[in-house]
């Protein structure tokens, strides 16, 4: 009995802050970003680790 109550109440609090993470803001598709980026074009912005320095100094 005291599994089941444990379980039923984990399951109804994450059901609950999914449901007022969807109210706060509705998803947007167009606005996400891409899952996988290979290959898609889109240039690495901010800190990226793989990024050689600048020989100029810039």
């Amino acid at each position: 009995m005291t599994r089941l109550v444990t379980a039923t109440i984990a399951v109804a609090g994450i059901a609950a802050l999914i449901a007022l993470d969807a109210s706060a803001t509705p998803p947007n598709p167009y606005k996400a970003p891409p899952l996988l980026a290979l290959g898609s074009g889109t240039a690495p912005s901010g800190g990226f680790c793989g990024a050689l320095p600048d020989p100029a100094g810039k």
